[in-house]
């Protein structure tokens, strides 16, 4: 008996030991299914680094970002300074890859690599998001600005056309977005349809648009933000497959067999030796508390208070597995950790209210120009640039 009571308590205190370890880091299904590409790594003992893996690290020394809310490029909606947005440390913040350093973006590499190519942005308005940094950060590189310029003069507004081609004249690039939340079709419904379909999902039949993505040099993809069930539902949207709308199948599924419509496109039309394709992972949003975030003003620190892995990563990851011509851009795991960098209530004036905040998209300069720091270095790793 005289060893009894020590032994508990050491073994309390190992197990006491063992749940701080554990409790600070995210829910093992979080863990698990934030997958990601390994890169070479070059400043590191190791032989690969993960670089989606690590932690936003508060620098007040951090340099000038390349691009300020005066690019020409950038949306109203994404300009959060101009639309109000009082503090700046959203800007301050590091990403700081957990055994490696990211390479730091360099806009006349990035240029010269892309020489005579195509890099193509496809999807929702997320990766519209991401497209709009990288044309900023490019810019910065170009010192004549006017032979930067979109081909059939638009505008760059979310209000005007479905796809923009912008040239890089200098360096005989276009770097392209296509939009299309679902990738494949979406077309009234025909009319003996049911009076509660307003419209149809072709899970069956890409969007028209893909016969631009072909040829292109890198190609991105993002969709997931209009693959919500009560999205969905509530717009009165139902998948068709062949000549049948489906009215029971659930979005997930929908979601399921749409990637599978595009992998087959994929398989049969990329040519992997030309093409640098990447699958972007979710988004994540941050509408918590009253469907606002504009408390938000640091990154999240309690890493506990995370939700779930979003299931569009599952199918995400299951459609691309063994896809050699296509890689995954892991960027919900980084950015979910930052709350504090969405517009809220800082939106574009002409669709500001207050009620209704912007916790989906994001400020620029801001996270996307992290995701195109990931993009930079995988370019880097894969040494293409202008054959």
């Amino acid at each position: 008996m005289t060893h009894t009571i020590p032994s508990l308590i050491s073994i309390f205190f190992i197990l006491f030991i063992l749940y701080l370890t554990f409790s600070s880091r995210p829910p093992a299904a979080l863990r698990l299914a934030y997958l990601s590409n390994t890169f070479p790594n070059t400043t590191s003992s190791t032989p690969i680094c993960d670089y989606s893996s690590g932690n936003w690290v508060w620098d007040p020394n951090i340099p000038l970002r390349s691009y300020s809310e005066s690019c020409v490029f950038l949306d109203p909606g994404f300009q959060c300074r101009n639309n109000g947005r009082n503090d700046t440390r959203y800007l301050n913040w590091r990403w700081q890859p957990s055994h490696c350093d990211l390479p730091r973006f360099n806009a006349r590499e990035m240029l010269e690599r892309n020489r005579n190519k195509r890099i193509v942005f496809v999807g929702d308005s997320i990766g519209r998001n991401q497209w709009e940094s990288l044309l900023c950060m490019l810019a910065s590189g170009v010192e004549n600005q006017s032979s930067i310029y979109e081909l059939r003069g638009l505008p760059i507004s979310k209000h005007t056309g479905a796809f923009f081609v912008m040239r890089f004249d200098d360096f005989n690039l276009t770097v392209e977005y296509y939009r299309t939340p679902y990738l494949v079709l979406i077309q009234p419904p025909p009319p003996d349809a049911d009076t509660q379909v307003r419209k149809v999902i072709h899970v069956d039949k890409l969007q028209w648009q893909s016969k631009h993505w072909v040829n292109a040099d890198v190609l991105i993809f993002h969709v997931g933000r209009w693959w919500g069930s009560t999205k969905i539902t509530r717009k009165g949207h139902f998948f068709q497959e062949g000549e049948t709308i489906n009215m029971t199948m659930d979005v997930k599924e929908g979601f399921r067999r749409s990637l599978q419509t595009w992998k087959q496109w994929a398989v049969s039309n990329l040519n992997q030796e030309k093409t640098l394709a990447f699958f972007s992972s979710y988004s994540p949003s941050h509408f918590r508390q009253a469907s606002s975030c504009h408390q938000n003003i640091e990154p999240e620190t309690n890493l506990t208070a995370f939700e779930h892995e979003p299931w569009h990563n599952q199918v995400i990851t299951e459609t691309i597995e063994g896809m050699k011509m296509v890689k995954l851009l892991n960027i919900t795991y980084l950015s979910n950790l930052r709350k504090d960098g969405h517009p809220s209530s800082h939106r574009e004036p002409a669709f500001r209210t207050e009620y209704i905040e912007d916790c989906s998209h994001w400020c620029l300069p801001g996270v996307p120009d992290t995701w195109n720091e990931l993009l930079y270095a995988y370019i880097l790793s894969k040494d293409h640039k202008t054959s």
